[in-house]
């Protein structure tokens, strides 16, 4: 069994950020993000920390902006337009989910798509769909590949099963496992909540990427011998031998799989660490397309 560490392979792509960091330096520039988050969420508010953190690593630009979960829809438009606006910043996040009263479709139709690291403007999702590599790719679905290619994991006639149809990550990343060349080429079939006999289609495939949301969803009955397991979920569960009084757990049952597989990613350490350095990666992207004229 071979444990997919996903900080490895996050370092590693960090280091080639900071190379290009480097050179926009050098002309003056320096990649910058802006982060929004509505409302106390803490599990929202933990992983825009871990954003600014990794920005200030990577010496870009990080601004973050809290805001009351009063905050109104105009309001909201109204900042989504002002960094539209910003030269200074390059890449724009809407933390999700927002309150209730918050239209999330209009605001990710706001941001503008150059500045749409996310990857969930319809502009974008629809370059994915069309394979035009000119749009951004969500960021966890681009991390799962990520860790697959950098695991020497072959996904080129592979059958994998994607359990989750979210636009966030079940979609995209369906798209991006079928679409021509490395990484992709695969033959993908999408399970989800209402899918019936669940564990026979997960069973029959080489490689199971589980986003359902759901802790330990997923079983030794669900994953065949020698499969590979990418585990996207990330969901508390009362612990009260933890300090935090939770722990972090996938939606694929670890300790019941794990020896069953060729490979598979923890939880924590194996997906989030990659959609962290994937955001960094569309930032910088942004920024050197939306700077090289300069």
């Amino acid at each position: 069994m071979n444990i997919l560490d996903g900080k490895k392979a996050a370092a590693a792509i960090e280091q080639t950020l900071l190379e290009r960091i480097t050179l926009l330096k050098q002309r003056g520039i320096t990649p910058g993000l802006a982060v929004v988050l509505v409302g106390e969420n803490p599990a929202s508010q933990a992983y825009v920390r871990n954003k600014d953190r990794t920005c200030a690593r990577l010496g870009m630009h990080s601004k973050k902006i809290e805001l009351p979960s009063s905050t109104t829809q105009t309001e909201l438009l109204r900042l989504v337009q002002e960094l539209n606006n910003d030269p200074l910043i390059h890449g724009i996040l809407v933390q999700s989910p927002p309150p209730a009263h918050i239209n999330e479709q209009a605001i990710t139709e706001a941001i503008d798509p150059r500045k749409d690291v996310d990857g969930f403007h319809p502009i974008n999702v629809a370059k994915l769909a069309m394979e035009d590599p000119s749009g951004f790719v969500p960021c966890t679905p681009l991390g799962c590949q990520h860790l697959l290619m950098s695991a020497g994991i072959e996904t080129r006639g592979a059958n994998i099963v994607v359990v989750g149809r979210s636009l966030i990550v079940g979609k995209p990343m369906a798209l991006l496992l079928m679409s021509k060349g490395k990484g992709g080429d695969a033959t993908v079939t999408i399970a989800h909540s209402q899918t019936k006999n669940l564990a026979a289609i997960t069973r029959s495939a080489d490689i199971v990427i589980a986003a359902l949301g759901r802790p330990h969803t997923l079983g030794a009955e669900h994953i065949r011998e020698g499969a590979v397991v990418i585990d996207v979920g990330i969901n508390r569960v009362t612990d009260t031998s933890s300090k935090t009084g939770y722990r972090l757990v996938g939606d694929v049952d670890f300790d019941a799989v794990a020896d069953r597989c060729a490979a598979i990613t923890p939880v924590p350490g194996g997906v989030g660490p990659m959609t962290i350095a994937m955001l960094m990666q569309n930032t910088v992207t942004a920024c050197e397309r939306l700077t090289n004229k300069q």
